[in-house]
């Protein structure tokens, strides 16, 4: 019997994912445009026997993620941009704890309070630097609503997997919209704790979790084995989606809700004869170096399309090596690049070719 079709807002989607993922401990704080995934949880995880809880601030409920996580159990919080840069702090400290987690950025516009519109202007802060230290975060960028149930999954799993924090960055567009979703019946993966605060039992000898070490040659250790284990998710979770790249001269990379754009001007330069493609990562950490790489194989130029200023422009160079053009085009503040504007840019870079 196939799986029900349910129509569903990108945020709801993503909350009634988490349950279904195991997620039974919620903390977080109202921002437009997430908000709904906070109103979501209140009302479903009472049903579930889950815990909501809105905190007194964004800094409140990344702490409350802290200790839920310490105790073992999977839990997430939720915000947009500017309450993200709140949550930092906490999310160092998970990760200096090496605690997994899942965070949900729905991206507006900024810098400061911005605006309210769609963005993508977190992609440095989600994979460069987000808090102080040395660390990284798992970062999944979904394209539609379907692929935000995927991401969940995604990122819970692999939080466990690894234990570190996992980030699903979706964007203003990807929590507003509604489209059909089908939620797999996909067993949830779990993997054992013996780290976790959850008591002793008789069993065992204080666990502890902790990320302060005074000793300096301590911490480089705790440090250097935490990118060991970085090395190794670098090799096995990278994913990428390549579209039309086997011939193509104009290959346009781009993340999130910008691919769907993305595609369809692609579709449009094949109907007017330009060999154009797209590149689109699915992991932004780790970033899909190799798989860039090969879809912009055959291509003279790349241009890079994003909501922002050129975030993820530095990281498709670094993947060619800088072998090849790398060409930017997009809009910020909220505004959408069109199909149209998209289409103008691979027409320049094809040469007029028709």
């Amino acid at each position: 019997m196939l799986a029900e079709r349910v129509l569903m807002k990108g945020n709801e989607a993503i909350a009634e994912a988490a349950i279904r993922a195991g997620c039974r401990h919620y903390f977080g704080y109202p921002i437009t445009p997430q908000t709904e995934i906070a109103a979501y949880m209140s009302r479903q995880m009472p049903k579930v026997g889950g815990v909501f809880l809105q905190a007194e601030s964004e800094i409140a409920a990344i702490n409350m993620v802290l200790g839920a996580a310490a105790a073992g159990v999977r839990a997430m919080t939720s915000s947009s941009s500017p309450g993200i840069s709140l949550k930092s702090e906490g999310v160092s400290y998970i990760a200096g704890s090496d605690l997994p987690c899942v965070i949900v950025d729905c991206m507006r516009g900024g810098p400061g309070l911005g605006g309210i519109q769609p963005s993508q202007s977190d992609y440095w802060q989600a994979t460069k630097a987000y808090g102080h230290g040395d660390f990284q975060l798992l970062v999944f960028a979904p394209n539609s609503v379907q692929e935000m149930v995927t991401a969940v999954f995604d990122a819970f799993e692999n939080a466990d997997r690894f234990r570190m924090p996992a980030m699903v960055l979706a964007d203003g567009l990807l929590g507003q919209m509604m489209e059909p979703v089908v939620f797999p019946d996909r067993e949830t993966v779990t993997y054992e704790k013996p780290w976790a605060v959850d008591g002793r039992h008789g069993k065992r000898s204080h666990n502890i979790v902790n990320s302060l070490y005074l000793s300096p040659k301590e911490l480089e250790d705790t440090n250097v084995a935490r990118f060991a284990r970085y090395e190794e998710v670098k090799r096995l979770l990278p994913k990428a989606e390549t579209y039309l790249t086997e011939d193509a001269d104009v290959v346009v990379a781009a993340f999130g809700a910008t691919s769907r754009i993305v595609k369809s001007a692609v579709n449009s330069a094949r109907a007017l004869g330009i060999k154009a493609g797209m590149v689109r990562p699915y992991t932004l950490w780790p970033f899909p170096a190799e798989q860039i790489r090969e879809g912009c194989e055959h291509a003279h130029d790349v241009l890079v399309v994003e909501m922002n200023m050129g975030q993820m422009v530095d990281d498709v160079k670094l993947a060619l090596n800088c072998a090849k053009p790398v060409s930017f085009f997009g809009h910020t503040g909220g505004i959408i690049p069109s199909p149209a504007e998209v289409l103008g840019q691979i027409k320049k870079l094809a040469g007029g070719e028709l």
